[in-house]
């Protein structure tokens, strides 16, 4: 009777605090794609700034669709083969009872989907910034459905599936550095070595048209990636969640100042746009890291990050693949560092017993990160190339010659983003608001 006093007393019972703040996590989540958005937003030239906003908001219906029908069954479902899960009970959320727990935590099964569907919207809005300026929205829309299908639920299985390949080898990644962060990055390098550069990359300036809506943007993302990182722990219980928090911080702020530092040694300035990819940067590094690393390793992890993502942006000119907004140099560079920063930097008192190379604890670990980075890097890199291939010779990929010359917003959306014709003063406010002649009056009528 004792025995099954304390089997009773161990078995998880629904907790309303934790129910409570993964709910609100998730909504930060949320709030990271239109922060995203923002953030791409203000980077392009103003001929492309609503396909950017529209690049994201898309992924929020279609990916939000996907995750019901079959995506958390694939994701999250009965293992097969450590590669995919899949769950008949859960095709269209059917079978999930309203108080039924996430196995072995204390939130229901429709919490941590919701939460986990978040992430899933995310991480194909991450990869537009690299295909800014040149792509047809439908075909933009199909590439979400079969990426996110053929790629990110099988990928979220490896790593954070019971019984995925990566799980089970012991790759650590707290809240997404090789599930969202490298995964999204190497589909960017895959499409856009696909589809090719914009016209005039490298001869014509392509400077953000507001850098305050990308310090905007990248506020929100800070904001919403406290949701991001430190919901991953599921609970609140035992303060991982709160060492997770606060070294998104430290991370995150030991970037921008490895950030700037570099851009003023290299280029001679501390600019607001640097500023705004450094924490990017050091958000994305801390994201595998921050559960198994001190507050100082934070530092650490945010200063390498802050400093190679900035060299690694430069890299496109060298290389010449158009990487528009970066993502490959701020999101696969720094998902590759804060992932393998793990077998170097783990404490061995965060989220497990697991030390780096520095802690004493050996090789071991880091070549587990290895093996996860660069398995997520290939499968992805290869299969987004593929998919981009197939789109480019069924219905294309690109927009036509001259409708990005003139601009992507008008071609595709019909709209711009801002309406300059009451912006002017003396002549030129008084024209724009004059009626039309009586010739003119004839010709818009006709």
């Amino acid at each position: 009777m004792a025995a099954a006093i304390t089997l009773a007393a161990e078995t998880p019972t629904l907790s309303a605090a934790n129910t409570g703040f993964m709910l609100i996590c998730s909504a930060l989540v949320m709030l990271m794609t239109p922060g995203l958005a923002f953030f791409y937003g203000g980077m392009v030239r103003v001929k492309s700034t609503l396909n950017m906003l529209m690049m994201s908001f898309i992924s929020l219906g279609i990916v939000t669709v996907l995750w019901v029908l079959y995506g958390f069954s694939m994701a999250f479902g009965t293992d097969s083969g450590g590669v995919i899960g899949w769950n008949s009970d859960w095709i269209g959320l059917t079978g999930i009872g309203l108080t039924e727990l996430w196995d072995g935590y204390t939130i229901p099964v429709l919490v941590f989907l919701v939460f986990q569907l978040m992430f899933a919207v995310l991480t194909p809005a991450l990869i537009s910034g690299a295909l800014a300026d040149r792509v047809k929205f439908t075909a933009w829309a199909l590439f979400i459905t079969l990426w996110a299908t053929l790629v990110y639920f099988p990928v979220a299985h490896w790593v954070w599936g019971a019984g995925g390949w990566a799980f089970e080898l012991g790759v650590i990644d707290f809240a997404g550095g090789t599930a969202v962060h490298i995964n999204a990055g190497a589909a960017a390098l895959g499409v856009i070595l696909v589809i090719g550069k914009r016209i005039g990359f490298k001869k014509d300036p392509m400077r953000p048209h507001s850098l305050p809506l990308v310090m905007l943007g990248a506020a929100l993302l800070w904001f919403g990636w406290f949701g991001f990182n430190a919901g991953s722990w599921l609970g609140n219980d035992d303060g991982v969640g709160a060492l997770m928090f606060v070294n998104t911080q430290v991370a995150t702020a030991a970037a921008v100042l490895g950030w700037l530092a570099y851009e003023k040694i290299r280029h001679g300035a501390f600019t607001t746009l640097g500023a705004a990819s450094g924490a990017v940067s050091g958000l994305v590094a801390i994201t595998p890291a921050g559960g198994a690393v001190s507050p100082l390793g934070a530092i650490a992890v945010g200063a390498v990050a802050g400093v190679l993502c900035a060299m690694a942006v430069g890299l496109k000119y060298r290389f010449g693949y158009d990487d528009s907004l970066d993502v490959v140099g701020v999101h696969l560079v720094g998902g590759v560092i804060g992932s393998l920063l793990v077998g170097l930097l783990a404490s061995g008192k965060g989220q497990s017993d697991v030390q780096g190379l520095f802690y004493g604890g050996g090789l071991d670990q880091f070549w587990k990160q290895c093996a996860g980075v660069f398995g997520v890097l290939a499968y992805s890199l290869v299969v987004s190339a593929v998919l981009a291939l197939l789109l480019d010779r069924t219905i294309g990929m690109r927009v036509s010659e001259d409708d990005e010359v003139a601009g992507i917003d008008r071609a595709e959306h019909a709209e711009t983003a801002y309406d300059f014709s009451g912006a002017g003063g003396g002549a030129a406010r008084n024209a724009a608001q004059a009626p039309l002649a009586p010739a003119e009056n004839k010709k818009v009528d006709a």
